[in-house]
């Protein structure tokens, strides 16, 4: 597996790069978002938030908008808020530093396994909704709408059972499987920015007191 290490500390990076020789990953290390940007597709990234050029953040976004390669966020911001606007411009995962490095290889592990295990079937269709999950790809009425790498998880969880509620404990770990993640305000986030998309708030029910449920306006 080829990775891409964003990271401008050469301290860091340095260790980094020997732990994971030793656990047989390869890969190039680049130090401005700027170069992460430019670098041909790894197979993941491990992105750093604070860079010289921009933000991790930033980053994250943009390759995120090209790409759906798996992408881990390391940075020092331990902030509830900023572990969620991480996972809401697209990571995959969120690792505050310092970090043993033992758990970050089981999270390189995680994020690949699950990433690697997206369902194949072409499409499903409900009503003027069209959830490709093999492109990965969603249509309203015909019309193509850009949905993040988690916006479009979350919907396919909730489509994969129309009608069903499922609750926020679920969609953390089948969405984000991060039990570490105590909070479930990034959901009401995706949420939130999915029922703008797709054009009607009535698309996604909250079940108070439950979870949430996918409903076909009429």
């Amino acid at each position: 597996m080829k990775l891409l290490r964003v990271e401008d500390e050469d301290a860091i990076a340095e260790a980094l790069a020997e732990g994971l020789r030793h656990e047989g990953f390869a890969g190039d290390r680049v130090a401005s978002g700027l170069a992460a940007l430019e670098a041909p597709e790894p197979d993941l990234v491990l992105l750093d938030v604070g860079l010289p050029d921009t933000d991790g953040f930033t980053v994250c976004r943009e390759l995120r908008r090209r790409s759906s390669v798996p992408i881990i966020i390391l940075t020092a911001k331990g902030e509830e808020i900023d572990r969620v606007v991480g996972l809401e411009v697209g990571a995959d995962d969120y690792i505050v530093k310092p970090f043993g490095f033992r758990e970050l290889i089981a999270r390189i592990r995680a994020v690949t396994r699950r990433t690697g295990e997206r369902p194949t079937q072409s499409a499903t269709r409900l009503g003027p909704l069209e959830l490709d999950t093999r492109g990965r790809r969603i249509f309203v009425d015909g019309k193509e709408i850009d949905l993040t790498l988690k916006e479009f998880d979350l919907l396919a969880l909730l489509a994969s059972d129309p009608g069903a509620v499922f609750s926020r404990s679920r969609i953390l770990e089948e969405v984000w499987q991060t039990p570490w993640f105590g909070s479930a305000k990034t959901i009401d986030v995706h949420v939130a920015a999915l029922r703008k998309k797709l054009g009607d708030a009535s698309w996604i029910e909250t079940v108070r007191g439950v979870g949430l449920r996918l409903h076909v306006p009429t």
